[in-house]
C-alpha cells in the first residue's frame, strides 16, 4: 500500500492499493470509528461496487444505508443535492455521522458538498472509482454543484477524512471514460514534469497506473498544502479549465470533462504560441500526446459561443480572469487578462 499524507486545514491520508475497496470498512473504521453512515453513489457505480462497500462497512460495525442517483454531469445540480440532504435527514444522521462518496467526480462533488453543509458539516470519505476522480477531484477538498449559468458555481471547501484509491476498479472503465481521466494526468505533466510527460509518451497508461496515481496525487497534494483555498499556486491546476469549462457548458455537458480539458489545454497552448509565451514544438508535442490518448484537440464552438460562459466562470474576478499559460512542457505561468481581451485569446486558441 502507498500512503500519501495531506497536511491541509484538516489532515488526512490517501491510500493507494489494489483490493482496498474490499477492506473499505476496516480502513474507514480506523480513521472515523464505526458509527452511522450513508453511502452516496450513482446507479452505474452502485451496480458494480455498492454491495462490496456496503458489506465491508457492515462487517466493520457501521450502521450504514445508501442513496443513489442517475449517473452523469446532468445530475450535478441543486435538485439532486437537495435529494441527498433529504436522504441524510431521513436517515437522522447526526454530526457524528459519516458520508461516503463512492463514484467518480460528480458523486464526490455532490456527496462532499452535502457533507459540508448538512448540519453545518459532517465527516466524509472519498472512494473514487474513475481515473479522473482518483488523480484529481477526490484530492484537495473542492466540492460543488453546477448552475445553468456555469459549472461548479455553488460549493464549499471540505477536506475528506480519508481517500481510498483502488487501481483495480479502473479495469472496469470503458476506454472513453478511462482516457477522459488521462486528460488530467497529461495536465499534471504539462504543469510540473517533462520527465513524467515522456513517461506518458513511452508507456501505455494502463501499464503504469500506480505510477500515474502517485505522481498526480503527490503533485496535487503539494499544491493544496501550499494554497488550500485557491488564491495563489492552486490556480495553476486550472490549466485547460477556463476554456475547457466553457466548451463543456456550451455542449450542454455532452462533451465530458476530460475531453473539454483536453480541448482547453490545446486552445491555451496554441494561444500561448501566438502570443510568444512558448514555442511551436510544445503545442505539437501536446497535441500528439493527446491524440495518442484518444483525446480531442479541435475547438468545436466559435468564440462568441464560449465568451459569455468564460465571463460567468467562477475564476473571473473584478473584470479579470487569470489564465494558466504554458511556457514549455513542465512549466506554466499565471497571466491576468482583462475580460475585454478574452475574445482575442479565444480566437488565438482556435475558436473562430
Amino acid at each position: 500500500m502507498k500512503t500519501i499524507h495531506v497536511n491541509a486545514s484538516k489532515s488526512y491520508d490517501i491510500l493507494i492499493e489494489r483490493g482496498v475497496l474490499e477492506r473499505a470498512g476496516e480502513e474507514i473504521k480506523t480513521v472515523c470509528g464505526a458509527g452511522e453512515a450513508l453511502i452516496v453513489s450513482d446507479d452505474t457505480v452502485w451496480d458494480l461496487y455498492g454491495e462490496t462497500v456496503l458489506a465491508s462497512m457492515q462487517k466493520a460495525g457501521f450502521d450504514v444505508t445508501s442513496f443513489t442517483f442517475p449517473h452523469g454531469e446532468q445530475s450535478k445540480n441543486l435538485s439532486v443535492y437537495a435529494d441527498i440532504l433529504n436522504a441524510l435527514a431521513a436517515r437522522h444522521l447526526s454530526r457524528k455521522g459519516l458520508v461516503v462518496a463512492l463514484g467518480g467526480g460528480v458523486v464526490g462533488d455532490m456527496a462532499g458538498f452535502a457533507a459540508a453543509t448538512y448540519l453545518r458539516g459532517v465527516r466524509f470519505v472519498q472512494i473514487p472509482t474513475t481515473l479522473l476522480s482518483q488523480v484529481d477531484s477526490s484530492v484537495g477538498g473542492k466540492t460543488a454543484v453546477d448552475l445553468p449559468a456555469g459549472k461548479n458555481l455553488v460549493g464549499a471547501f471540505c477536506q475528506p477524512s480519508l481517500v481510498l484509491c483502488d487501481p483495480h476498479v479502473l479495469s472496469t472503465l470503458p476506454d472513453p471514460v478511462f482516457y477522459d481521466g488521462c486528460a488530467e494526468v497529461i495536465k499534471a505533466a504539462m504543469l510540473k514534469s517533462h520527465a513524467f510527460f515522456e513517461d506518458l509518451q513511452k508507456t501505455p497508461p494502463r501499464e503504469q497506473l500506480e505510477h500515474m496515481l502517485e505522481f498526480c496525487i503527490s503533485m496535487k497534494r503539494d499544491v493544496v498544502e501550499e494554497d488550500e483555498f485557491d488564491t495563489g499556486a492552486r490556480q495553476y491546476l486550472n490549466l485547460g479549465h477556463t476554456f475547457g469549462h466553457a466548451v463543456e457548458a456550451a455542449s450542454a455537458f455532452s462533451i465530458s470533462h476530460g475531453c473539454a480539458v483536453s480541448i482547453g489545454m490545446v486552445m491555451m497552448t496554441r494561444a500561448a504560441v501566438k502570443k510568444g509565451y512558448c514555442k511551436e514544438d510544445t503545442l505539437e508535442q501536446l497535441i500528439a500526446l493527446l491524440k495518442q490518448y484518444h483525446l480531442p484537440t479541435e475547438v468545436p464552438y466559435p468564440a462568441l459561443s464560449l465568451l459569455g460562459i468564460v465571463r460567468s466562470d467562477k475564476k473571473t474576478m473584478g473584470g479579470t480572469v487569470t489564465l494558466v499559460v504554458p511556457e514549455k512542457i513542465g512549466r506554466c505561468t499565471l497571466v491576468p487578462v482583462p475580460v475585454c481581451d478574452v475574445p482575442d485569446w479565444l480566437t488565438a486558441g482556435g475558436a473562430q
